[in-house]
């Protein structure tokens, strides 16, 4: 069998009780299928970028599959017409992560990325050549020609 990693999103104005059957709810549509779903996360209401079917906000939720191709598309098919669904990914994967998504993770267990902070020393610029000084942000508008410039 294939292995999925599954997130939905449900409307914001029903309980986490009702999310959590929601997900059992999916469960037994896999395992009615011959599927099972191995890990199931809760990443809570959070705000979403833009709206969807007037909704602000919605629950996340993340599924680890292990099911075969039809019980996946049934489930989604199912989905479609659950009006408490807003959207859902489903996504084929080699392997499922061990420990907590990165969603779960806190910001201080994440790996960093190379920010600004990480450049290293740059060392000496090199000449400007032909550029000249650098000049100020005023020097940028244009310049009045002066009584004593004229000549």
């Amino acid at each position: 069998m294939a292995l999925y990693e599954h997130v939905f999103l449900s409307r914001q104005d029903i309980s986490n009780q009702q999310v959590d059957q929601l997900v059992e709810t999916f469960r037994g549509i896999l395992e009615t299928n011959g599927g099972k779903v191995v890990k199931v996360e809760n990443w809570g209401l959070k705000t979403l970028t833009y709206r969807i079917k007037k909704n602000r906000k919605a629950y996340y939720t993340l599924l680890n599959i292990d099911a075969p191709s039809a019980a996946v598309d049934e489930l989604e098919r199912l989905m479609r017409f659950n009006e408490d669904v807003l959207r859902y990914l489903t996504i084929r994967v080699d392997a499922h992560e061990e420990g907590p998504s990165a969603m779960m993770q806190k910001r201080d267990d994440r790996p960093r990325r190379g920010g600004d902070r990480d450049r290293g020393d740059r060392g000496d610029r090199g000449d400007r050549g032909d550029r000249g000084p650098r000049r100020d942000r005023d020097d940028d508008r244009p310049r009045r020609p002066r009584d004593n410039d004229s000549e």
